[in-house]
């Protein structure tokens, strides 16, 4: 469920038309609706109820200060993949100690900064990150707390881009390594074993690998516990998924009623990673039509956003719903177009072969576009990033500004 409506043939985002938001901040624009982020952050919540428990919102999802903000300010702790996200999390008055710092490639500058900053806990990915932290915090003076993220070897039948949970995927550790690994952190000084995470893909739409996953993690911790090592916490990873177009996404009660009767019992933390099915559902891209090309054969609606603004279609060849902004009615007739952007690649466009009544001028929204959205935009043919705002109730926030040509070249410099 989301607060984008339409109310007498126009879109609202919340108490506030989408028309409106696009006359005063202009083309392409995100808008995120703070009411929808509070909404799936609390589905989430709540159905952890009866188990001591920590949602760590995936910051890679969706970045900005104001987002963070929105859920910190609910008590969120929030999953870190960079030195880059923690400094968001903290500006954005986010706690430290509900930090977990995922990701294969943390420099050793990125793990001091989080030991500094007093975060959570580390999911260390590989044999060298565990000896990096080992010794790093050993110089610091300090104990670094860690989870192994165990790879469970489990398909998550998603797309094999989002897929993380094979042999063949980069993150992790395979189940005989970390129980070998688990072994040796144990006598490492700068090391204090917190728990273990496991995390499988992002988009996910059925709950079996979820708990497929999960028994094979659980075995692993009851192996553990017989050679004396006790884990505090169990992270489950995220990744459900949520509706593009005509998928069925599970939703957060129906997942922990899944996966709860795994932890009686057990006297251990639960932590999960959603990013995608908090932000995603709260975030519209808006795009005002160009120009109208083709013929009979093939046409053409070229807008304004392009795939610097979203990369997700033609990236993961992803299908997101495409509606104008203000439903003209009758007079105007029903042509298959191609929504496509201004940027010099073919690939780049936001949708294929959809049905719309449109004209130069008319705004579009691409819906579901509150996660790796804004988060994933680049200045590739030197295109100025798009403004973000963020709507409550009826008053709206200019959350980023759009960018300017001097941000763009900002830390350039000319020869002499």
């Amino acid at each position: 469920m989301d607060y984008f409506e339409f109310r007498n043939g126009e879109m609202y985002a919340e108490d506030v038309s989408v028309l409106r938001l696009a006359e005063r901040h202009g083309t392409p624009l995100y808008v995120y609706s703070r009411a929808t982020l509070e909404r799936h952050f609390r589905a989430f919540d709540d159905a952890l109820a009866g188990l001591e428990h920590m949602v760590c919102y995936a910051v890679k999802a969706n970045s900005n200060l104001a987002v963070l903000q929105t859920l910190a300010r609910l008590g969120a702790g929030f999953d870190i993949v960079s030195g880059g996200e923690l400094q968001r999390v903290l500006k954005a008055g986010g706690r430290a100690d509900r930090v977990v710092f995922s990701g294969v490639g943390k420099s050793e500058d990125e793990i001091r900064f989080a030991l500094e900053s007093g975060i959570y806990c580390f999911n260390v990915e590989s044999e060298y990150e565990l000896e990096l932290i080992d010794v790093t915090a050993r110089l610091m003076g300090k104990r670094a707390s860690i989870a192994l993220r165990v790879n469970p070897d489990v398909d998550a039948k998603t797309h094999p881009y989002i897929s993380t949970g094979l042999k063949n995927n980069k993150f992790g550790v395979d189940i005989a390594t970390a129980e070998q690994l688990y072994l040796r952190a144990a006598r490492m000084s700068g090391i204090e074993i917190l728990g273990i995470a496991s995390h499988i893909g992002s988009q996910l739409l059925e709950v079996s690998p979820f708990l497929d996953a999960l028994d094979r993690v659980l075995a692993l911790v009851r192996r553990l516990a017989d050679a004396g090592i006790t884990m505090r916490h169990i992270d489950v990873g995220g990744g459900l998924g949520v509706r593009y177009h005509d998928e069925k996404p599970i939703a957060p009660a129906d997942w922990a009623a899944a996966i709860k009767p795994k932890f009686e019992g057990l006297p251990v933390r639960v932590l999960t990673e959603p990013g995608r099915a908090i932000a995603g559902n709260a975030g519209i891209l808006v795009t005002r039509v160009l120009g109208i090309k083709g013929g009979e054969d093939k046409r053409f609606a070229i807008v304004d956003a392009a795939m610097n603004d979203l990369i997700r279609p033609t990236l993961y060849q992803a299908w997101m719903d495409i509606v104008p902004v203000v439903q003209q009615g009758e007079g105007r007739e029903t042509q298959t177009y191609d929504i496509v952007g201004p940027i010099c690649e073919t690939g780049d466009w936001i949708g294929k072969d959809r049905a719309l009544a449109i004209a130069t001028d008319d705004l579009l929204a691409v819906r579901t576009a509150g996660a790796y959205g804004f988060t994933m935009a680049s200045n590739y043919n030197s295109r100025p990033r798009a403004a973000e705002v963020m709507v409550d109730g009826d008053a709206e926030t200019l959350i980023r500004a759009r960018e300017t040509f001097d941000d763009l070249v900002r830390g350039e410099t000319l020869l002499p």
